[in-house]
């Protein structure tokens, strides 16, 4: 079951909300004889996260649940970058934070609302020092929203209280409501467009650092087609043959590059450890 994007919090008394975690998905099959992780595209996790596994193996139950496997940084912090790196290193805590469950001691519980689903995963989970359960709370949107910005969280997740679970489906009663950072960014060319966008595919952008541009990312999203015509225009005359960055930028289709005179505001998630922004917006 996948979740739909919106942007904006909100209280709702038939709704409740949980941490966003900035993980893998997770779906783990366990009875008393074996465990199987599976990722949300059916790929075996079993090798990448034998401690998971271990911990999924020591509860010996019989069910199919849902969650997130995480690694925390020092400060407590998902971090998506020491878990696409977590096979080289293992220095930091690992967590598979469970949140809902299709099969409860060996029957399904998907066509039961959430909340019933829930409480009965509670009961069964016998959480441990990996394995978490995913706590939600009630109507209170807006100030779950409001403390995953403080503790630097990548967002919240609104759930239907009632809804029953959809394998495979992206549906509006889950939907993910991310916590975005701002900053200004200086485009440094743009790609060609595909299919049948107009004018261009995406602004590569750049952050001076000292004299030279550092390439942060480049981003297709938040245009509309006014809005991609007007920026197209606007950097037409700017137009050059030579990159305004000092390193080689990758982009999957071919690149105008531009003089580094247009500032722009960008929303992204977090940046990674070499700099770069995920999930930039407009």
């Amino acid at each position: 079951m996948l979740a739909k994007e919106t942007e904006e919090p909100f209280d709702d008394k038939d709704w409740i909300f949980e941490t966003k975690w900035d993980g893998y998905r997770a779906i783990a099959e366990l009875n008393k004889a074996d465990v199987k992780l599976y990722s949300r595209n059916g790929n075996l996790f079993n090798a990448a996260y034998p401690e998971v596994i271990d911990a999924l193996a020591q509860m010996a139950i019989d069910a199919v649940i849902d969650g997130e496997i995480v690694v925390m940084d020092e400060a407590g912090n998902p971090n998506f970058q020491l878990l696409q790196h977590y096979g080289e290193d293992r220095a930091h805590p690992i967590y598979y934070y469970v949140f809902d469950g299709l099969k409860i001691n060996g029957q399904s519980v998907m066509q039961l609302p959430l909340l019933e689903r829930k409480e009965k995963l509670r009961t069964l989970l016998k959480e441990s020092d990996i394995i978490k359960y995913s706590d939600p709370i009630e109507e209170q949107g807006k100030a779950m929203f409001a403390l995953a910005g403080e503790k630097n969280r990548e967002g919240i997740m609104a759930k239907k209280a009632d809804s029953r679970y959809l394998p495979g489906r992206r549906t509006a009663n889950w939907l993910k409501i991310k916590y975005h950072k701002t900053m200004d960014a200086i485009i440094g060319g743009f790609t060609e467009p595909a299919g049948e966008r107009k004018y261009f595919g995406a602004l590569v952008l750049g952050l001076k650092q000292g004299d030279t541009l550092e390439y942060i990312g480049h981003t297709g999203s938040g245009f509309n087609a006014s809005l991609l015509k007007k920026i197209y225009e606007q950097l037409q005359p700017l137009i050059t043959f030579q990159s305004p960055f000092d390193e080689r930028v990758k982009t999957n289709t071919p690149v105008t590059w531009v003089k580094p005179a247009i500032v722009c505001e960008v929303k992204f998630t977090e940046k990674t450890r070499d700099g770069k922004l995920r999930h930039p917006f407009l």
